[in-house]
């Protein structure tokens, strides 16, 4: 069952995810509790898992990986063992940023963060080679980026 959250749990929520630096006397005077109360109330928030990471976002390009694949990935068959594997290996690799299991024509959609076309293709050679379950794949690159992002649209009263 989710944790209940307040309107002022949502608040909180919208305001870190923006800056997840922010203070907490800051966050409580723009939303009328005391510094200690948003403290509890944050490290509530972590303990119910409702905030489950707080990173920093890297611009890839700074460092040296400025070429986005979007990569659909086929699998030959769905027994759950061969599945499992492939998972582990995807969430394993650090190149992927993102991984999604789906319906459609592929199984997987994967953003994989790259130096060159060169490091890609060494990449999905691996991919193939220890994973025998992988039929096929089909690469989109991104010609450039409009939004990216984490922040999870927040309903506040």
């Amino acid at each position: 069952m989710p944790p209940i959250l307040d309107d002022l749990d949502r608040k909180i929520l919208c305001i870190i995810q923006e800056d997840a630096r922010r203070s907490a006397e800051s966050i409580g005077t723009e939303i009328g509790l005391s510094a200690s109360a948003v403290q509890r109330r944050i490290a509530r928030l972590r303990e119910d898992g409702v905030i489950t990471a707080e990173v920093a976002i890297v611009d890839p390009k700074s460092v040296g990986r400025s070429l986005t694949m979007i990569v659909d990935v086929e699998v030959e068959r769905e027994r759950p063992e061969l599945m499992a594997v492939l998972k582990r290996w995807i969430a394993a690799e650090p190149a992927i940023q993102e991984a999604w299991y789906v319906t459609g024509d592929g199984d997987f959609v994967l953003i994989v963060c790259m130096r060159d076309v060169e490091d890609y293709d060494a990449l999905m050679q691996k991919l193939v080679a220890e994973n025998l379950n992988v039929r096929r794949f089909r690469t989109r690159v991104a010609l450039g980026t409009l939004k990216r992002g984490c922040a999870v649209p927040i309903d506040v009263g």
